[in-house]
């Protein structure tokens, strides 16, 4: 049975009531009931962890017997496990619904399944509706719970010529205020922010996420890697969270630490070498690069060695979204080969 337009309609309200629950280390999931004849009767979104998952959430706002025949649209697998709530699925059988309609599927080893159980019990499934729109708001989640590493946003800004910086070293500030506000509101959306230690000696950043002069409520955790020694007088030593230190060149057991302190997004700010070490160990998901429209010239280009020896062998990336931000121009983009990102394994390989 293909979806219908309110399913269509129920699937888009789901989406915006998933980004209601907090962000962490459970998705953000919202959920929206259909009666047999395609009224609303009832909502839910996912609260943080240890509360109703978002199915549960809409079921506890009916009478008993309510959901009976009715449709169940959610933007995630309804989950097949059991862990501090009951299992997803087996709520939905238990009430009596018809028909789910789910827009991802739950990747997890442990919670995924749940459309199996469903149509084992004779419910109607229907996958993938919308499943791009609600990507955006578990992408990290999706791939924290796939690859077992955050999500990783890999962030420049360029001359039209592709420079970094001027011969010089000064680099500040290439794009304009309206660009630089962009940066810091994407970086108060993410769970860390990386640089190199390259990058604080030549800059001493802050790397603090800045609405103004004012700081953002959600603070990204300061993450530097590299092995020369930052000074003690580092303004990022200021920062509201404790710096997060590794000397080691080894990204993939960076990213295993990350993922083991709960971090699944990661937003790589700078500079050129670690931006490109990223790229070239395929561990970028997402690409910003916002470009202002100045020529700079000289040696200190935006990337440098990111494993390509030939046009044969290029990095081809997927654009998402371009954005006019002043006078700059922001290119969001993400790996054409989206299933070559990379896992991170026990053995780091």
């Amino acid at each position: 049975m293909a979806v219908t337009e309110a399913e269509r309609r129920a699937m888009t309200r789901a989406i915006e009531l998933a980004v209601r629950g907090p962000r962490g280390a459970n998705p953000q999931v919202g959920a929206v009931f259909l009666s047999p004849t395609g009224d609303v009767i009832a909502e839910g979104w996912h609260r943080g962890a240890g509360t109703a998952h978002a199915e549960v959430d809409a079921l506890s706002h009916l009478d008993p017997d309510a959901a009976r025949g009715a449709t169940a649209v959610v933007t995630l697998e309804p989950c097949n496990h059991t862990g501090r709530t009951g299992p997803c699925a087996l709520a939905l059988i238990d009430a009596g619904v018809r028909r789910v309609v789910y827009a991802l599927d739950d990747p997890g080893a442990t919670s995924g399944g749940g459309a199996d159980r469903l149509r084992a019990a004779g419910i109607e499934v229907e996958a993938g509706e919308q499943a791009d729109a609600a990507r955006t708001v578990i992408g990290d989640w999706l791939t924290a719970q796939r690859l077992g590493r955050p999500h990783v946003t890999v962030k420049w800004a360029q001359s039209l010529d592709g420079r970094a910086a001027a011969d010089d070293g000064s680099s500040q500030w290439i794009t304009g205020p309206q660009a630089r506000a962009d940066v810091h509101r994407r970086r108060a959306a993410s769970d860390a922010i990386a640089v190199g230690t390259g990058t604080v000696l030549a800059d001493d950043p802050l790397l603090t996420a800045r609405d103004g002069d004012a700081l953002f409520p959600h603070q990204p955790i300061p993450v530097v890697i590299g092995s020369r020694e930052i000074p003690e007088t580092a303004a990022l030593h200021r920062h509201p969270h404790a710096l997060l230190r590794f000397e080691t060149r080894d990204l993939q057991t960076v990213m295993r630490e990350l993922h083991a302190r709960g971090i699944q997004r990661l937003f790589v700010e700078g500079g050129p070498t670690l931006a490109s070490a990223f790229i070239a160990a395929e561990l970028a998901d997402e690409i910003l690069t916002y470009i202002a429209p100045v020529l700079l010239g000289g040696r200190r280009l935006a990337l440098t060695e990111i494993g390509v020896g030939s046009i044969a062998h290029a990095r081809r990336l997927i654009v998402d979204e371009r954005v006019q931000l002043g006078a700059d121009l922001l290119v969001v983009a993400h790996p054409e080969d989206a299933s070559a990102a990379t896992e991170v394994t026990e053995e780091g390989s």
